[in-house]
């Protein structure tokens, strides 16, 4: 029997019995027990607590899946349940005392509040966490001391293998100052800010800042562009974000869609692939534009740029509803319709009323399925023999040929990668489906291989899948009801004979014979199932980071997938490679979204640089500001005391075993040496890869082979920046 993925996590929570703090290499002052015996005293009540809480979540979660429900809403109910509790056990045991951030002293209070990455109770109900995305957790991300929020003090930790190596304490008031040495000149945040990355993207929560809290934090209705230039934590707080909204909104939950998450690449996915699990989030859906389609696994780039401009546009949407609309046109001509007991016609007339009767924004083929039954109810009516039931008309109907054939003819199942193919593969059909193109412009868009998928067939290929639908999806629905005809037949027998054999005790037999009664009672099993497409959506709110890069077509297959227009859009106009004149409300009314009331476009800007050191952004900022003279280039609030480095190419290999050798930890990348292999510590990356992602050492070779104009300037910015620590540039003399 395959073992159950959390049965590990059940298990993986050990006691802990030693200190909670191991403060040996800090002063003596530090360690004084009057700092910190508080601590130790509420941390013996979280162990307790953790392990208490441990033990009901597995015996609970043992309990919901021995459970058999009946079918129907409960087998849902109970597959929710084992999913939370699996989350929640998870997530405790990927941490230990270490859920605790911190604290903070509200002003005249006697007892401290303790933030957590999760709420805890003690055996009494009393608060021993209070989760960080709950109001009570507010003050210690967002207090300051010009707006201190009513807090007297504010302790963080810094954990280092299950154990407090660190803290800070900061004071709001005279109060709150006491006599304490855990006041540092230098916050937890900006100490924290040197320390080496690693492949995997750190874990900040604990240092949230102020004004990155207050995006978290923010309304969700509409869209929030959070606007900000390189290492001012657009990543950071879109992923927190995500976990708040799926916790504090109640528009924005798994029974209404979830969360969906794309990022640029999927070296970014994989980078921050442990942030929501940390936070206590597993269901949100995270994946790139490509991932969205099936085609999107094997699609090569657009090397045609008037193919990719024709394509990015909306314009090209009229080119699909071009080629769907060649078969949804009603027959000029009748058809004489016979059954064994009458002669019945369907006029042209009558073709017209059927193919009028699909709803609006039905999918092709599903609304192929309501013509039809149009056309079934139009010839019933015309039938007027009494002695004849309407079923029998209509069986007899269904099984006419001449019909089936006549409305295959005239409203077919489409294949919607069939269609594309054939508009970009056939020249007849291409002109015919848009004759407002000009010949060079067709001439651009045509290839041999209709099914040579580029990235920029991408978003056709999803409006293609939204018009037309899945060609299956009746073949799935018929045998579906198939089955489900066949259970009913089932039930009903055994519903017969246990009436026939049984004396009717207390409405036994009543109840069986009750429609309701009957349907409960069909087994699930026994019908197909179908794996349903988790990115097809809709989703509550979906969350777009390097959003700059989006074309207007592929906006749409957002919108497609959101349709309550809730978005968190992440991006920085001069990182665009391919220019952002436009503001961001000009940009996102042109795609769709802001035109009305309901989609209110808030932009909420990011202006500090935590990550890039003052004398990496001394170098990046002309190289923007060159294209780009109103580029929102980020102040930054430290120095790294590492100059920029320049030399030749040849300086590579040293500069790297240099590196190396001097640092135990940490990683690096060189940037636009595609000959350069690499290895576990150094990446070799293009800067469209490089994006969102950060390394300790960035070795960039040969800037000015970038290119020129804007993609040339965003290119070099972007590689610069990715540099915590320290860039070289070595360029070719």
């Amino acid at each position: 029997m395959p073992q159950d993925p959390h049965d590990d996590a059940e298990s993986s929570i050990v006691t802990q019995t030693t200190s909670a703090f191991d403060l040996s290499a800090l002063s003596a002052a530090k360690t004084d027990p009057a700092l910190i015996a508080a601590d130790e005293r509420h941390f013996a009540l979280i162990e307790r607590s953790l392990a208490r809480s441990v033990d009901e979540l597995s015996a609970r979660l043992a309990a919901a899946r021995r459970a058999r429900p009946t079918p129907g809403s409960e087998t849902v109910e109970r597959d929710m349940e084992i999913r939370r509790l699996s989350s929640r056990l998870l997530a405790l045991s990927r941490y230990g005392l270490d859920l605790c951030l911190g604290r903070i002293l509200v002003d005249g209070e006697a007892e401290p509040v303790y933030v957590g990455r999760l709420g805890l109770t003690d055996d009494d109900g009393a608060r021993l966490l209070v989760d960080w995305r709950s109001p009570a957790a507010e003050p210690f991300f967002a207090a300051t001391l010009a707006h201190p929020m009513g807090l007297a003090s504010r302790r963080r930790y810094r954990w280092t293998r299950g154990q407090i190596t660190d803290y800070w304490d900061e004071a709001f008031t005279a109060d709150g100052l006491g006599d304490n040495a855990a006041l540092d000149e230098q916050s937890a945040f900006i100490a924290s800010l040197g320390s080496s990355r690693s492949p995997k993207m750190r874990d900040v929560l604990a240092t949230i800042q102020a004004d990155q809290d207050a995006i978290i934090r923010a309304e969700s209705r509409g869209a929030l562009v959070v606007d900000g230039g390189p290492g001012t934590g657009k990543t950071v707080v879109a992923l927190h974000r995500a976990a708040y909204l799926l916790y504090a909104d109640p528009r924005i939950n798994r029974r209404r869609g979830g969360v969906l998450f794309i990022g640029p690449s999927a070296a970014y996915l994989s980078y921050v692939a442990d942030i929501l699990p940390n936070l206590g989030e597993d269901g949100v859906q995270t994946c790139t534009l490509r991932n969205l389609l099936p085609e999107g696994a094997t699609a090569v780039p657009e090397t045609n740029p008037d193919a990719a401009r024709l394509k990015s546009s909306l314009a090209f949407a009229r080119v699909l509803e071009s080629a769907v609309q060649r078969y949804e046109r009603p027959p000029t001509r009748g058809l004489a319709v016979e059954t064994e007991w009458a002669d019945l016609r369907l006029d042209p007339a009558d073709w017209a009323e059927a193919f009028a009767s699909a709803e609006p924004g039905t999918p092709h083929n599903e609304a192929r399925e309501q013509v039809w039954e149009q056309l079934l109810t139009i010839l019933v009516e015309q039938h007027d023999d009494e002695e004849v039931s309407e079923a029998s008309v209509r069986r007899s109907l269904l099984q006419n040929r001449e019909l089936r054939a006549a409305f295959q003819r005239a409203w077919p199942v489409l294949d919607p990668v069939g269609v594309v193919a054939d508009l970009l593969s056939a020249p007849g059909y291409l002109a015919e489906c848009a004759p407002w193109l000009g010949a060079g412009e067709r001439a651009a868009l045509l290839r041999e291989d209709g099914r040579a998928w580029t990235a920029s067939d991408l978003p056709l290929l999803d409006a293609a899948r939204f018009r037309i639908g899945d060609p299956d999806e009746t073949r799935r629905d018929r045998q579906r009801d198939a089955a489900m005809a066949r259970e009913r037949e089932r039930i009903a027998r055994v519903v017969d004979d246990l009436v026939a054999a049984e004396d009717d005790y207390e409405g036994l037999s009543w109840m069986l014979r009750q429609e309701s009664m009957q349907e409960a009672l069909v087994d699930p099993a026994a019908l197909p199932a179908f794996d349903p497409d988790l990115l097809a959506g809709p989703f509550a709110h979906v969350v777009i980071d390097e959003a700059q890069e989006l074309t207007d077509a592929e906006w749409q297959m957002l919108l497609r997938r959101c349709p309550s227009r809730s978005f968190t859009i992440v991006g920085d106009r001069a990182q665009a490679r391919h220019g952002f004149a436009e503001s961001w409300q000009e940009r996102l009314e042109r795609a769709g979204l802001g035109r009305v009331g309901a989609d209110l476009v808030t932009v909420a800007s990011l202006t500090i640089n935590y990550r890039t050191p003052e004398e990496v952004m001394a170098e990046a900022e002309p190289a923007i500001r060159s294209a780009i003279p109103d580029a929102n280039v980020p102040t930054s609030v430290r120095r790294s005391g590492l100059p920029v480095v320049r030399g030749p190419v040849a300086d590579l290999a040293p500069v790297l075993e240099e590196w190396l050798a001097a640092h135990e930890s940490g990683i690096a990348c060189v940037i636009g040496d595609p000959d350069f292999i690499a290895t576990s510590r150094v990446a070799s990356l293009t800067p469209e890869q490089a994006k969102g992602l950060e390394f300790d050492l960035v070795v960039l070779v040969d800037p000015d082979r970038l290119g020129s104009g804007i993609e040339g300037a965003v290119d070099r910015y972007v590689a610069m920046t990715r540099a915590t620590q320290q860039l070289v540039i070595l360029s070719h003399y």
